[in-house]
């Protein structure tokens, strides 16, 4: 199994980095706020960010709007106000799973299917948790790991202070960290049985990417889980995640069955609808700020065009 990874130096305090080591300082400061508070704090942060945050908001509504396009524009408006309660309280669980102490909401968590990665660990198989951009992906993976020994895959950042301060943050709990570039590490990891853990469900440019149906739109998806499956020969598991009030419920899922295919858009078909299954379980703990469907298939509609000044409505 890989070695546990090694913190990266601290980059220089330079006038130029400032507004970034200003945001990490405040992130540090909040992170040690009682957990009521940063609740509460949170939702405050989340009611000002759905009025202010003009261009994210347009984005969510629309995804909403394509992803839950049965529900009633009621319905939906309230889902999108809860989405950004949620926004602002993951900010605060971010800030503790990186700079906090998680002992106070230790108590209050409930694992599901745990068996299954204990089952794999003493087969010595490697395994690749998948999970989406949930506003508790942070906190929960750092309580996962006061039972399995997991690393990540992660996006690095062109900010070397921001680098720094992701991988010091999440190697506090994580075994080691890949960036999206290290395909050989990860498969090594994988190939030693490791634990590897990464949420495929952004738009993402590359050649390594397909259109899958995510609620039935077509979204850009890197087929990276069916890559690293065929040549690692790792068990796939997905990994839901979500809050009920003040706790966290976390379930690992049976390894999928007969994956990976022979076909890319299929397994990657499949991915794309455990985790639209996660979605359904906490739909307002989504990351739905992302734009998921910015890029399109030729001849396919602008997901995100404004009309008459503003998204499509809700």
């Amino acid at each position: 199994m890989t070695a546990p990874d090694e913190l990266p130096p601290r980059p220089p305090f330079t006038p130029r980095h400032w507004p970034t080591w200003l945001g990490l300082g405040l992130m540090v400061m909040a992170a040690r706020l009682p957990w009521l508070w940063q609740r509460a704090i949170g939702r405050g942060v989340g009611w000002l960010a759905l009025r202010l945050a003009g261009t994210r908001r347009r984005a969510a509504e629309a995804n909403i709007a394509l992803c839950f396009a049965d529900e009633s524009p009621a319905w939906r408006r309230r889902l999108l106000g809860e989405s950004f309660d949620a926004l602002g309280v993951g900010l605060f669980e971010f800030a503790r799973a990186w700079w906090g102490r998680v002992e106070p909401i230790r108590h209050g968590v409930r694992i599901e299917g745990l068996e299954h990665l204990h089952a794999l660990r003493q087969q010595g198989r490697g395994v690749l948790m998948v999970s989406g951009h949930f506003m508790t992906l942070e906190i929960c993976g750092r309580l996962l790991c006061d039972h399995v020994p997991l690393s990540g895959m992660y996006r690095r950042h062109k900010d070397p202070v921001m680098e720094w301060a992701v991988k010091r943050g999440r190697l506090r709990y994580a075994q080691a960290m890949f960036g999206n570039g290290d395909l050989r590490g990860a498969v090594r990891h994988l190939k030693r049985g490791g634990f590897l853990w990464y949420a495929p469900d952004q738009d993402m440019r590359g050649k390594d990417t397909v259109f899958a149906p995510f609620f039935g739109v077509p979204a850009s998806t890197i087929t990276a889980t069916h890559q690293l499956a065929r040549l690692t020969g790792c068990a796939v598991v997905p990994f839901f995640h979500r809050r009920e009030g003040g706790r966290y419920v976390l379930r690992i899922a049976p390894p999928l069955a007969d994956f990976p295919g022979e076909d890319a858009v299929a397994d990657t078909t499949r991915v794309n609808a455990a985790i639209e299954a996660m979605v359904r379980e906490a739909p307002a703990q989504y990351l739905w700020i992302h734009r998921r469907f910015k890029r399109q298939p030729p001849g396919a509609p602008d997901r995100y065009a404004r009309s008459g000044g503003d998204s499509r409505p809700l």
